[in-house]
């Protein structure tokens, strides 16, 4: 099979094409979609958890950033108290700026892209349960639960006896 200049055969008889790209900074500062109709729920999704991960770290370090600055040691002197309210924020919001806008780059990628695009393709072509199907094996699963521990306790106690009784001939 004769395959079209600048297309590489890949996993499962896909092809994937190479173009020329431009420099990492050209595409860390561009503004455009890929594929912006395609994929949107597994992007959304995708960027809303990184999103809240990168928050919740931002958010940690503004709680931390004071103390560490107050604390002072060899590397950098203790910041008197007062100086610490723009810094507080400061150094956090431009993280959590650029991490969103890598974020948003990152979700951009092509080769992402298209990876969190089939994910919702095939996550379409799932056969979900029912809402009673669901609640019949959440049923039979917790009951065979409980057996199974009840089971283990009647052979832990039956062992402690045992156990017991052959220390107690000792």
């Amino acid at each position: 099979m004769e395959r079209p200049q600048g297309m590489e055969p890949t996993m499962a008889g896909m092809q994937e094409e190479h173009t020329n790209g431009g420099s990492l900074w050209q595409e860390l500062l561009s503004f455009s979609v890929y594929k912006p109709n395609q994929g949107r729920v597994a992007r959304q999704l995708t960027g809303a958890a990184l999103a809240l991960t990168l928050l919740i770290g931002v958010w940690r370090l503004s709680q931390l950033l004071p103390l560490w600055l107050a604390s002072g040691n060899a590397l950098s002197p203790a910041v008197p108290t007062a100086d610490l309210g723009v810094v507080r924020l400061l150094i956090p919001g431009l993280i959590l700026a650029a991490g969103l806008w890598l974020l948003y780059r990152l979700l951009n990628v092509p080769r992402f892209a298209d990876f969190l695009i089939a994910v919702e393709a095939e996550m379409a072509k799932v056969s979900w349960p029912s809402l009673d199907e669901v609640i019949r094996s959440s049923a039979v699963i917790i009951f065979l639960i409980f057996a199974l521990s009840a089971i283990l306790a009647a052979y832990d106690l039956f062992w402690w006896f045992v156990l017991r009784a052959v220390q107690g001939f000792n």
